[in-house]
């Protein structure tokens, strides 16, 4: 008998074990539901005050709610968003630190920096909040009213007119990098830092058409300093109901739009990761949230965390096709 007290003392240890180990996943499972027990962060790769900075702050303070934590906006600006996003991809994956993902920073930056310090692996994506066209827009003085008329003008006079951006790489250069291939026309591309001084030398005819996020543009179209030519996503938007689309002019299924979504560092748990998206998708049915995403020309989106990482994938593809076209290069 003595000689099988070592042999029972391991068979015990082995069914402890095997004991904890079958508890793990329901302690798991307890500490996700109970998640979050602090205050959370959102990272807005972007200074305070533009497009990026107020859906951030419009997320925060109803994920506040649903949450039942305070969910703080902490705006990391520079390098087109790539130094906010890269301290989101670093940061410890236990769903306290968030980032505002884009386009720019999520899609096109890997396509046109020379040295990106973060890859789309390294996120777990959420959801998708919202999407808004580029829109093209034309000064007063343009002389093509449509924007079949602008497509002629500049088949019949290639290098003859500009279109500005807000930055060599931004998603309104890489558009019309598009609509170029798409429609073989040839324009000078004259990048501006930001989008303000654009649409103000487009105002004042120094440059022919703009290419710019719809919400950007839509006090300048209202008011009649600009004329919206056509809008870059597959459906007419609300806030331009009386423009046609690239798409049913002629490009059917072009597509050139900014969006929004929520993003975490990649290897979140699981169990965090959903109860995130529930509270999103929560959030974004708000009807304060919505009306005034939507008032400026925003379409929102609530989806589930494989979709929106089916799309992120497509729009690297995407942009990386327009960007390489382009030769547009960032150090």
């Amino acid at each position: 008998m003595q000689q099988n007290k070592p042999a029972a003392r391991a068979r015990q240890a082995i069914l402890a074990a095997a004991g904890a180990l079958a508890m793990l996943p329901g302690m798991l499972m307890a500490q996700g539901a109970a998640w979050p027990t602090k205050q959370l962060k959102l990272v807005v790769p972007f200074p305070a005050g533009g497009s990026t900075d107020s859906v951030g702050r419009l997320l925060a303070a109803e994920l506040s709610k649903e949450l039942g934590q305070t969910v703080v906006v902490e705006n990391k600006g520079g390098a087109n968003g790539n130094i906010g996003s890269d301290l989101v991809a670093k940061a410890e994956p236990d769903g306290y630190t968030l980032l505002l993902s884009g386009v720019g920073s999520n899609a096109i930056s890997y396509a046109i920096y020379q040295n990106m310090p973060y890859r789309n692996s390294d996120f777990a994506h959420i959801s998708l909040l919202a999407t808004g066209p580029n829109v093209l827009v034309a000064n007063n003085d343009f002389p093509g009213k449509t924007f079949a008329d602008f497509i002629k003008l500049a088949r019949e006079n290639p290098g003859k007119y500009t279109h500005a951006s807000s930055g060599s790489g931004s998603s309104g250069h890489l558009a019309m990098e598009m609509l170029k291939q798409d429609a073989k026309i040839d324009l000078v591309h004259v990048p501006y830092k930001g989008g303000a001084a654009a649409i103000t030398d487009t105002i004042g005819g120094r440059v022919s058409v703009l290419f710019l996020n719809q919400d950007a543009l839509l006090p300048q179209v209202t008011s009649g300093k600009l004329r919206a030519l056509a809008v870059a996503s597959a459906k007419r938007n609300p806030a331009y109901p009386d423009t046609p689309t690239v798409a049913e002019s002629g490009y059917p299924g072009f597509s050139a739009e900014s969006w929004f979504g929520l993003s975490a560092p990649a290897k979140t748990p699981p169990a965090v990761i959903q109860r995130l998206n529930q509270a999103t998708v929560k959030a974004l049915s708000s009807p304060d949230i919505r009306q005034k995403l939507e008032s400026v020309g925003f379409v929102v989106v609530a989806d589930d965390p494989k979709s929106f990482s089916a799309f992120v994938d497509n729009e690297i593809a995407k942009w990386g096709k327009a960007a390489k076209a382009s030769g547009a290069k960032m150090d």
